[in-house]
C-alpha cells in the first residue's frame, strides 16, 4: 500500500512539474469602457408637431 502512495506521488508530481513547464496562455481578456454621450445637432426645418386624438366612450 505504502508503494502505491509512493507511485501515485510520484504522477502527481511529474504531472505539477509538467503543466509548469507549459503553462497556458493569458486566455481572454476583458475590457470594459464608459462612453460619454455625444451631444445631439438639432435638424433643420423640422418642426415638433403634437396630435391629440379622441374617441367617445360607447
Amino acid at each position: 500500500m505504502l508503494g502505491g502512495l509512493a507511485v501515485a506521488f510520484a504522477i502527481g508530481i511529474g504531472l505539477g512539474e509538467s503543466l509548469h513547464d507549459n503553462p497556458t496562455d493569458g486566455g481572454t481578456q476583458t475590457l470594459v469602457r464608459t462612453l460619454d454621450p455625444l451631444a445631439l445637432v438639432p435638424v433643420a426645418g423640422s418642426d415638433t408637431v403634437a396630435v391629440t386624438v379622441t374617441t367617445e366612450a360607447p
